[in-house]
């Protein structure tokens, strides 16, 4: 019998410190929006992070994909390249200036914030980009990531 009174008070020591309330879902770090045309719902990690790396070029339905990158110095920019390009900012930065090097093309544009990146993406048929969690995303389609 005593390990369901150790479980009680650990669960009334957690309340107590969480001021007796539980805790609020906390919203995610990132989401992934695109084109509200695009009628995607959802997209696979390695498409994403080929799409941001330019490995791949085309959505399924054969439009162009035409991502779209935060500033390097974006907390949000630094969840995403670690989440889905499984590489850091400067590691993504150096595989750019690579490709660049070789004249084999040029990396997404850097935009400056949510709302920046969130009008790209209402403007252009193809877009895909990514803003913080608790970010508008009206007039644009979320993905989940799978």
């Amino acid at each position: 019998m005593r390990a369901p009174r150790s479980s009680t008070c650990l669960l009334c020591f957690c309340l107590l410190a969480s001021g007796g309330r539980a805790a609020a879902p906390r919203a995610p770090e990132y989401v992934v929006i695109v084109n509200a045309a695009n009628s995607a719902s959802s997209v696979e990690r390695k498409f994403l992070s080929d799409a941001f790396l330019k490995k791949t070029t085309r959505w399924s339905g054969g439009q162009a994909i035409r991502p779209v990158d935060q500033s390097v110095d974006s907390a949000v920019r630094r969840r995403f390249s670690e989440e889905v390009l499984e590489r850091s900012v400067t590691a993504v930065r150096s595989y750019w200036q690579q490709v660049i090097f070789s004249g084999r093309d040029v990396p997404p544009p850097e935009l400056s914030g949510d709302e920046s990146v969130l009008e790209y993406i209402k403007n252009h048929a193809g877009a895909v980009g990514y803003v913080s969690g608790g970010a508008s995303t009206a007039g644009a389609r979320v993905l989940s990531v799978r």
